[in-house]
C-alpha cells in the first residue's frame, strides 16, 4: 500500500487481489462456492462474509485471514471469549481507538507483542 493511499476496505482488497489473479466475478465465486450475487455484495461492502467464507477467499487468494478479519472489523470467537476473560485486553483496545493509532503504530505494537509471544515460549 502506498503512503498517500487509502486502506482498501475488505471488499476492496478482496476485489483487488482477485482481479490480480485474473479471476471473474461468477469464476472465482464457484471457486468458493458461494453465489456471485453475495460476492458482489462482499465486494462492495453491502456483505460481511461469514468466518468458514472469509477463510476459504483469504485461501484462494493468497491473502492473511487475520487481514480480512481485521478489514471487515470481526474478532473471532475465541478472541471474544479472550476479552471477556481478561479485561485489560479490552481496555488496551478500546485505548488504541481513543488515541486513533496510525498504521505505522499499530505494526509496531503488533511486533512487540508477536517478540512477547516468542519470549514466553523460549
Amino acid at each position: 500500500m502506498s503512503p498517500g493511499r487509502p486502506t482498501p476496505t475488505l471488499g476492496e482488497r478482496i476485489r483487488e487481489r482477485r482481479a490480480e489473479k485474473d479471476l471473474g466475478l461468477r469464476e472465482f465465486a464457484r471457486l468458493v462456492k458461494i453465489t456471485p450475487s453475495y460476492l458482489s455484495d462482499i465486494e462492495n461492502d453491502r456483505r460481511t462474509p461469514a468466518e468458514d467464507v472469509m477463510r476459504t477467499i483469504a485461501k484462494e487468494l493468497d491473502l492473511r485471514f487475520d487481514e480480512l478479519m481485521g478489514r471487515a472489523g470481526r474478532l473471532n470467537e475465541e478472541t471474544e471469549k479472550y476479552l471477556r476473560r481478561e479485561p485489560t485486553a479490552a481496555v488496551l483496545f478500546r485505548r488504541i481507538s481513543e488515541r486513533k493509532l496510525k498504521e505505522e503504530e499499530l505494526q509496531r505494537l503488533l511486533r512487540q507483542t508477536e517478540g512477547m509471544r516468542k519470549r514466553s515460549r523460549g
